[in-house]
């Protein structure tokens, strides 16, 4: 059995909510965070989800391929909205996308950018993607810290992003899925007021309370600031 809830907000700062989200059968999650301006981030991550969803839904096998080549659809798809709109032009966004098939009791992933999966199993959060980021290249190679790149005047640069060149290259990966796994797909407006610990601690209290798990976590940051837009998919699995 798998719930899935879903939330998204504007934020208490910007003008526009630029980030996307959608999650649809067979258990298909998608988060998005559009950035261009002038609306066109939110133009960009919508054609995203919507190439997704007429890629994707009701599909009756899905693997980290179709998932992979879906982002690259929707690469083309943003760039030739550019070409027709040149006003839009440098528009792009962030895709993460995740498939759990209960058949296989298999998870299977796809991303490109700064949006999140997580994996919380066993009350250890653990994060499934790694952020295409100035900073995080600069955290991998020891010139800064993790506490040091949460606060760095350049953490909102992306090293890659779905809409911007030709080819994108994506990140894929799949693993198997145990009782009990709780997945956080969330654009960067949530980890931005959140740190990894006290999501954890919220997602392992509220579990079983009936609340919407993934609105829980947009309050916290909407609490703490939304300095962002901010949007979370939560999915619970258990066999």
């Amino acid at each position: 059995m798998i719930k899935i809830y879903e939330a998204t907000d504007v934020g208490r700062v910007r003008p526009v909510n630029e980030d996307s989200e959608t999650a649809f059968e067979p258990c298909v999650c998608v988060v998005a965070d559009g950035m261009g301006g002038a609306a066109a981030g939110e133009i960009a991550s919508q054609i995203l989800i919507k190439t997704v969803r007429e890629r994707l839904y009701e599909k009756t096998s899905i693997t980290e391929q179709d998932l992979a080549e879906t982002i690259r659809a929707a690469n083309a798809e943003i760039l030739e909205n550019a070409r027709l709109y040149p006003e839009r032009k440098g528009m792009g966004t962030t895709a993460t996308l995740l498939h759990i098939s209960e058949a296989r009791g298999q998870a299977y992933w796809a991303h490109v950018g700064d949006s999140r999966l997580y994996c919380l199993r066993g009350g250890t959060l653990k994060q499934i993607t790694r952020d295409h980021s100035y900073v995080e290249d600069l955290v991998e190679n020891g010139t800064i810290t993790e506490e040091e790149a949460r606060v760095h005047p350049q953490k909102n640069v992306l090293t890659r992003a779905v809409g911007v060149l030709p080819e994108v290259e994506v990140d894929t990966g799949a693993f198997l899925v145990k009782d009990g796994d709780i997945f956080l797909l969330a654009t960067d407006g949530l980890m931005k007021m959140m740190e990894d610990r006290e999501i954890a601690d919220s997602l392992v209290t509220k579990r079983g309370s009936g609340e919407n798990l993934a609105q829980l976590l947009v309050n916290r940051a909407l609490s703490v600031g939304g300095v962002d837009n901010v949007t979370a998919i939560v999915v619970v699995y258990a066999s």
